[in-house]
């Protein structure tokens, strides 16, 4: 077997291993995702890297020039976020050659997400692949990897079952709202941030008769360009928490640092509105709304960790659908390891 792929590595933390208060405390935006993906590749040793950084992991992928240098990107890492390093290897987990092409696959395919059989982590990491290519981090190893991994995704998507059911956090939070509301189209939306996750919850709202949602983000260009997709209005960031009780479904995915929502905001907000209740939707990390905010009377708010348990409620009735796309995807872990090996043999004696 090839010394480089010997030395070939992924690891990081997720909702698997770590509670959403550390992985708070972890959480990169898109900007220092970028720039921390540039600094590994420029670490003596590493060859290539790929970051891949959503609300519910942080993956480092590298391909080195032997796997002692994963110890050395993983107190690098500790270092730029200024955290323990003994806090970090407390959750984070790690897997190498053949099991770390297992472990990409799966990722890509959505078995190992937090709503199991979820798409958007397909979207996610492709955005984080061309990101990683385009910034030359990238080589002939995980350029092969990736583009093999979205073709896997691909095929277990078409030949199981695993995509059925609730597996969206769109389609989770409908599922709550009704719920509470019962018919939707009295309900008044406010979706703060202008993410893509959060405009894909506002859009399944939307789609079961939701027609008033307002908008509100830091940037009012972005947040009036979303309103008008959304055939909505834009609020101004500085005085949405003026107008919260005019709302009924609060959906928070902004990228501040801390939170935005105190539990003596919708204290008084709800004193403003006693007999309807509020539903509050935190897809946000760090998250945007205090936890203590649940303790406010008529208030229901569920972050990504309790939509993903919702959505997960089916899963037993699945299990012989992820066992097979499982089954799939190990043989294209193989078949790729294989190929990656060849091709290195081969560059080695040339």
């Amino acid at each position: 077997m090839s010394d480089v792929l010997e030395s070939f590595f992924v690891f990081g933390i997720s909702h698997h291993s770590t509670p959403l208060e550390v992985r708070e405390r972890f959480a990169l935006s898109a900007d220092q995702a970028q720039e921390l993906q540039k600094q590994v590749r420029e670490q003596v040793g590493i060859r290539e890297c790929l970051i891949l950084n959503t609300c519910n992991r942080l993956e480092i992928y590298a391909l080195a020039d032997s796997i002692e240098h994963m110890a050395q990107v993983s107190d690098f890492f500790c270092q730029k976020q200024r955290l323990p390093p003994e806090l970090f290897h407390q959750h984070a987990y790690s897997h190498r050659n053949l099991e770390a092409l297992q472990h990409a696959l799966e990722v890509s395919a959505g078995l190992d997400s937090q709503m199991v059989g979820e798409t958007e982590i397909l979207g996610q990491l492709k955005q984080a692949y061309q990101n990683a290519r385009a910034a030359k981090c990238t080589g002939n190893v995980l350029n092969r990897l990736f583009e093999k991994s979205f073709q896997a995704a691909k095929a277990v998507r078409s030949q199981t079952g695993i995509t059925r059911g609730q597996v969206s956090i769109g389609n989770v939070a409908v599922d709550l709202a009704c719920r509470i509301f019962g018919k939707l189209d009295r309900s008044r939306v406010l979706l703060l941030g202008s993410g893509e996750v959060g405009e894909k919850t506002a859009q399944a709202l939307l789609s079961r008769g939701v027609s008033d949602i307002a908008v509100s983000s830091r940037t009012f260009e972005n947040a009036h360009k979303l309103a008008h997709t959304l055939g909505g209005a834009a609020i101004d960031f500085a005085d949405f928490t003026q107008q919260l009780d005019h709302f009924d479904i609060l959906i928070c995915s902004t990228a501040a640092p801390g939170s935005l929502l105190s539990r003596d905001v919708l204290a008084r907000t709800m004193k403003q509105r006693p007999e309807r209740p509020c539903f509050i939707i935190d897809l946000a990390l760090p998250r945007d709304v205090d936890p203590a905010v649940e303790k406010v009377e008529n208030v229901y708010l569920y972050n990504l960790d309790d939509l993903s348990t919702i959505a997960n409620e089916n899963l037993q009735a699945r299990k012989s659908e992820i066992d097979t796309a499982r089954s799939i995807l190990k043989k294209h872990a193989w078949q790729l390891w294989l190929q990656l090996r060849r091709r290195e043999l081969i560059r080695k004696s040339g």
